[in-house]
């Protein structure tokens, strides 16, 4: 069967980028010729893959304000008319152009579905990958714009995939002109590669290897990050990680904010944090502050909040309430657990494996909504604790694999976003990682287990064709949500 994907972004990176890579990987393993239309120019495409890059000039379309090298990335909101044409007209043509497939697929709510529904002119069934990003940040935001977008491509599409029962839901409240919709919606999370992301892989020395031979500091990376690879010793570390796009929205001020509180109690606790993004200059900022114990400027940074990524002034109410209340105590081991925080930049997907199995918890604390918590399920396949928020798509994860884990360390797995998740963070990780190790070290090989169980990126990809086929009958409906699952 030959299948067309439209992605439009690249393939490294964040979320989207990661299952279009993944997904493509499985359709080709299962025997299919894939055509990918993308802007990646340097992916290492497998066999029975062709990678299309359409030629859309210097301005790339994005629904979160990033940089990305060789284009000029520019929110969808800020797009002339003339700019938000010229990207629709030019993957069009791209689509017309490439082989006719047997089925299609469009990512993201806007333009993919429009630029599908357009360019195949029913030539071809296609399904719709709703990722969360594009309905959140661009179509719930600006409906007036981007909502007829959004309605013309899902109402072409036999399928709709969301990752979970939340971002369904608030599909269905943004798209209410499209009744049907939710009749046509399934699940379809995306998946983990439980071959490579698995316990007992990790290699610090071999990343570090990588990540000192790579262009890294071209998109995303940073300078140190090899050195600060090489400086843990999982043998005598306790090494917490984060993984995502370093943006307000996700969380990672909360982590630091824990950080001094978990180092009080667990003096080898050491902190990676992974990922790039407009933020990261002021959590550097915040670890110096917490260096030289300058609760003034860590107010102020609580204070100001998205205007330090460029966005509007707006405070950071739950950092800010836990600031307000530090005692001597925090400041006291802030200095010692700044010493504790590695920032390696930007890894590649394939780089996680040889990370997440050293170490022995994942933190995925994002106040805003995800579509699903991929991040958690694959360090789950590695052992580690994904201690996430509890809420959205991170939420449902949590269900999942909370029935591998006795009833008394269930609880570990998730945090409310409040007044109380700096404390809430902080004692989750310090219950888990002075845990008896034999009995984490059981906890962990049942979540790996679970992981290895529930999520195969064969399974997503044979989903894939199936709703871009219209066979949604054996696809399972976003369910609602289990008694167990904290609400946002």
């Amino acid at each position: 069967m030959r299948i067309l994907i439209f992605h439009g972004y690249l393939l490294r990176g964040t979320g989207s980028n990661i299952y279009n890579a993944s997904l493509v990987r499985a359709l080709a393993r299962l025997g299919h010729e894939v055509d990918l239309l993308c802007q990646d120019r340097t992916w290492e495409a497998p066999e029975g893959v062709t990678v299309h890059n359409p030629d859309i000039g210097r301005v790339l379309p994005v629904y979160v304000a990033d940089r990305y090298e060789g284009f000029d990335a520019k929110p969808y909101a800020e797009l002339s008319d003339a700019e938000l044409t010229h990207y629709l007209d030019s993957n069009v043509a791209a689509v017309q152009d490439a082989p006719a497939p047997d089925v299609a697929l469009a990512n993201h709510l806007v333009m993919g579905p429009a630029i599908l529904a357009r360019g195949l002119a029913e030539r071809a069934p296609y399904a719709v990958k709703v990722h969360g990003s594009a309905l959140e940040y661009t179509v719930r935001r600006h409906r007036e714009r981007f909502l007829p977008y959004a309605l013309e491509g899902v109402r072409g599409a036999e399928g709709v995939l969301v990752g979970s029962r939340h971002t369904g839901e608030s599909l269905w409240e943004v798209l209410a002109d499209e009744p049907a919709l939710p009749d046509r919606t399934r699940l379809g999370p995306p998946g983990v590669d439980v071959h490579t992301f698995r316990p007992g892989s990790a290699d610090l020395p071999r990343l570090a290897h990588r990540v000192a031979s790579a262009d890294t500091a071209s998109w995303g990376g940073e300078a140190g990050a090899a050195e600060a690879l090489l400086s843990l010793d999982p043998r005598t570390d306790r090494i917490v990680s984060y993984v995502g796009k370093l943006i307000v929205s996700k969380g990672v001020d909360l982590l630091l904010a824990a950080w001094p509180l978990v180092v009080a109690r667990v003096p080898e606790a050491r902190l990676v944090i992974v990922g790039f993004g407009t933020y990261r200059e002021t959590l550097g900022r915040f670890v110096e502050g917490l260096r030289r114990r300058d609760l003034d400027d860590l107010r102020e940074i609580a204070a100001r909040g998205r205007e330090l990524e460029g966005g509007p002034p707006g405070k950071l109410e739950y950092l800010s309430a836990f600031l307000e209340g530090v005692g001597e105590d925090w400041l006291g081991a802030a200095p010692v657990a700044a010493e504790r925080v590695h920032f390696t930049g930007r890894l590649e997907h394939d780089d996680l494996p040889y990370l997440l199995p050293a170490c022995e918890a994942q933190v995925m604390p994002s106040t805003f909504p995800e579509s699903f918590g991929m991040v958690a399920a694959e360090a789950a396949a590695c052992g580690a604790l994904p201690l996430s928020a509890g809420h959205s798509g991170m939420a449902e994860v949590t269900a999942t694999l909370a029935p591998a884990l006795p009833p008394e360390l269930r609880p570990l797995l998730s945090f409310d976003v409040g007044p109380e998740a700096v404390e809430q963070i902080a004692s989750k990780l310090i219950a888990w990682l002075t845990l008896d190790a034999a009995q984490r070290e059981r906890a962990g090989a049942a979540l790996a287990a679970e992981a290895a169980r529930r999520y195969s990126w064969e399974s997503v990809a044979e989903g894939v064709i199936a709703a871009a086929q219209g066979r949604l009958e054996g696809l399972p409906h976003p369910a609602p949500p289990a008694d167990n699952v904290p609400a946002p």
